[in-house]
């Protein structure tokens, strides 16, 4: 009995289909929850400051049931970090807030800021994943309201400052900070024109950074370390950050592609910023003005697309030491 052959283009077929299934149940089962954490040095402090440790965490689109990802979290207060910047896109559940609060509860008492991600207003909706080929993401007619107002309840209760659209001021291991966020660019939340207003108050409330404070002893500006935080990086966000002074950004919202090739990165980014930009640290350079620019993968995925590919979810802890 002649046993029938499989054509060439057949068992190509197959052989296509095999790998894809392949890489899809390591994007869902495995990746998906390869938390890392990754670690770099930014030389932005003044000559002889101590180094000061940042947690950069970001779209967690944290949902109740997510112990794993929570305890993981959980554990990131082991690192004893100095500050917290939370990039946004915390809930991606109704109940998500339940989630953050077992999550965060370990950083109660460690300074931070945040600033709001469209997924911290709205929930997730099922999409078609191929109209990201298409530009950014837009809003669905279905998407659920969630309870913003809980969420920044429970953050002002560990103290961290809220910088959407506006600016604050922290004391690190002896060095003056100015922060100044936005809220969601990529919903058109931001409002850039209030950035100068926010940056001059915070000022006009500090005698020792106000460079026009008569006090002779004082009349030398204080060294100060200025960041920029947004959740979605877009260029016109990133390029007014540097005109406002900014020596550090911190942003979110790409998940670093979320699903990327071996060799190439990033398909698909999300918002504006360049492919090669879409996650780690970089140099942002506008105009003769630069700053360096941290943008984080994240920790999760959208309840809907719960896949990663050659991107595994991830915090950053950013260690600031002096510059040479």
């Amino acid at each position: 009995m002649t046993k029938a052959r499989t054509s060439p283009a057949a068992t190509i077929t197959l052989a296509i289909a095999a790998a894809g299934a392949a890489a899809l149940a390591w994007g869902t089962l495995v990746e998906r929850t390869r938390w890392t954490l990754r670690r770099v040095e930014v030389p932005v402090l003044p000559p002889g400051a101590e180094p000061i440790r940042v947690l950069h965490l970001s779209d967690l689109h944290m949902a109740p049931w997510q112990r794993e990802k929570q305890e993981w979290v959980r554990s990131l207060a082991d690192l004893q970090p100095d500050l917290i910047v939370d990039t946004g896109d915390n809930l991606g559940h109704e109940r998500g807030i339940d989630g953050i609060r077992r999550a965060f509860e370990r950083f109660r008492g460690v300074p931070g800021v945040f600033v709001n991600g469209s997924n911290d207003y709205f929930g997730p909706v099922g999409k078609n994943p191929f109209l990201y080929f298409a530009g950014p993401s837009r809003l669905g007619p279905r998407a659920k309201a969630l309870d913003i107002t809980e969420l920044h309840d429970y953050f002002a209760e560990l103290g961290w400052h809220d910088l959407d659209n506006t600016a604050a001021a922290l004391e690190l291991r002896g060095t003056h900070f100015e922060f100044f966020g936005v809220d969601d660019p990529h919903r058109g939340y931001d409002r850039l024109d209030l950035i100068t207003a926010a940056i001059d108050e915070l000022r006009a409330d500090d005698p020792l950074g106000d460079e026009t404070w008569p006090d002779a002893a004082s009349t030398a500006r204080r060294p100060t370390v200025t960041v920029g935080v947004t959740h979605a990086p877009y260029q016109r966000v990133l390029n007014s950050f540097v005109n406002h002074g900014a020596q550090l950004m911190l942003a979110g919202h790409t998940h670093g592609g979320q699903v990327c090739l071996p060799g190439f990165g990033a398909l698909v980014t999300n918002c504006d910023i360049p492919r090669d930009q879409v996650k780690g640290l970089s140099v942002w350079r506008h105009g003769l003005r630069a700053a360096f620019l941290n943008v984080s993968a994240g920790l999760g995925t959208s309840i809907y697309a719960p896949v990663r590919f050659a991107c595994p979810p991830e915090a950053t802890l950013l260690t600031l030491v002096p510059t040479e």
